[in-house]
């Protein structure tokens, strides 16, 4: 059997990708290294927020399939890359991956097909990394023998507004003959394509996105901090601002930044900045280091919360409520729950949590414990850190319950509740 595409990496980018090219009508193979994640949605089980068992099975039904034998790939017409590329040491990316898809690929290219790269990277990846590969583990020549292309990933778990289908696709082909097959490929299924020069700058699209997010959010990070000695209510500055129809876009502090994008896209472009042209990306390299101080920092305020009733944090017990990196989704990754976690047992404190997304948690190599009992357990607990707002709770009523309540996210309205 032949399909119209194989998706390489079945993850919070691959399967929604996977199953938008379903819905669509194309004939859709599911490639993935890890043999329990193909059997499991094989099985019709999701390993992914944004999709449910639901999800799986409709697309099943419409002709998904998935597989661990790399012969498969050359049985589809296009190979889309969709694998992780975390922070390696040096704060450039990790490309094992990436080669390791690509060589995936290149062992089984055919004439005709189109290699494309989603995976988060630096600038020249494509033309530097995959293409040479390609070429060599295939005897083909990109651009003549196949085509070769760079379309930055742009999921936002637990979004539901802008999906796959509606949020635009930006693609970037190795030659215009490229750019004119990935276009097409997408046009099938996301309702707006969008051109670049070349595979550069495709790359470079993505992150001046997150690098944008990453220097703004440092910005107000730091701000908060001041404001707090000063004594403003930031979160009612920041209501002010926004009332400017034009010139200025909202950001809000928080206890740090996490993701897969934020804390670990900006470092591909520093880094690039660096080893090729050997001068530092100074806005990206400060913002780093004001939103990684930023769990410090929590975890200094919920010191002094606790000093100022003459309580020490050695032997307090803080309760920390909502884990993940991001509101009502189950995502842990750089969360910057954890840091802040370590920081607070390094200072002493008994710390537990509850998150209605984690039913474990584990920091380092020790597990934290998990509380079932959120008002007992508000109420009990020395101090309360909202650090990430789900839905679940109701900030105010847990404030109201508290001893002392520190509200990371800006939401509470009572006057005994402390706001970053």
């Amino acid at each position: 059997m032949s399909y119209d595409v194989v998706v390489l990496g079945l993850g919070y980018v691959g399967l929604p990708l996977a199953q938008q090219a379903t819905r669509a009508g194309m004939r859709v193979l599911g490639f993935d290294v890890n043999e329990r994640v193909v059997a499991s949605l094989a099985a019709g089980a999701s390993h992914v927020d944004d999709l449910s068992d639901a999800d799986v099975a409709e697309m099943l039904a419409g002709g998904f399939r998935t597989t661990a034998d790399e012969a498969m790939i050359g049985t589809a017409d296009t190979a889309v890359i969709c694998v992780p590329t975390p922070l390696a040491e040096g704060d450039g990316p990790d490309l094992r991956a990436v080669v390791g898809a690509t060589e995936a690929i290149g062992r089984n290219l055919r004439p005709g097909m189109l290699v494309v790269l989603e995976s988060t990277t630096y600038p020249g990846t494509t033309d530097e990394v995959v293409r040479p590969l390609l070429e060599k583990l295939s005897g083909l020549t990109a651009g003549i023998d196949f085509h070769l292309a760079f379309s930055p990933e742009r999921i936002d778990p637990g979004n539901e507004q802008f999906g796959p289908r509606n949020t635009p696709k930006v693609v970037g082909g190795y030659t215009i003959g490229c750019a004119d097959r990935v276009a097409a490929f997408y046009g099938r299924f996301v309702d707006t394509v969008v051109r670049t020069r070349g595979t550069r700058e495709a790359e470079t699209a993505k992150l001046l996105e997150n690098t944008y997010r990453h220097v703004n959010i440092a910005l107000v990070n730091e701000m908060a901090r001041f404001c707090h000695e000063l004594d403003i209510d930031l979160w009612d500055v920041i209501r002010a601002a926004s009332t400017k129809p034009f010139g200025f876009q909202a950001f809000y502090p928080g206890p740090g930044v996490g993701g897969h994008c934020i804390p670990i896209d900006p470092n591909y472009l520093s880094h690039n900045v660096r080893s090729k042209l050997g001068y530092p990306f100074r806005f990206v390299e400060l913002a780093q280091e004001i939103n990684a101080t930023m769990p410090d920092y929590v975890a200094r305020r919920a010191q002094n919360l606790l000093n100022a009733d003459g309580q020490a944090v050695h032997g307090a017990t803080v309760l920390l409520l909502g884990v993940t990196y991001k509101a009502n989704i189950a995502d842990q990754r750089e969360s910057p729950a954890t840091p802040l976690a370590r920081q607070l047992s390094a200072l002493g404190a008994t710390v537990l949590y509850h998150d209605p997304h984690v039913p474990s948690w584990t920091v380092g190599d020790v597990e934290v414990a998990r509380t079932d009992d959120l008002e007992g357990a508000a109420a009990a607990a020395d101090l309360v850190i909202l650090v990430q707002h789900h839905r679940e709770y109701d900030a105010d009523h847990l404030a109201g319950l508290a001893k002392r309540f520190f509200d990371t996210r800006g939401v509470t309205t009572l006057k005994q509740a402390h706001r970053l």
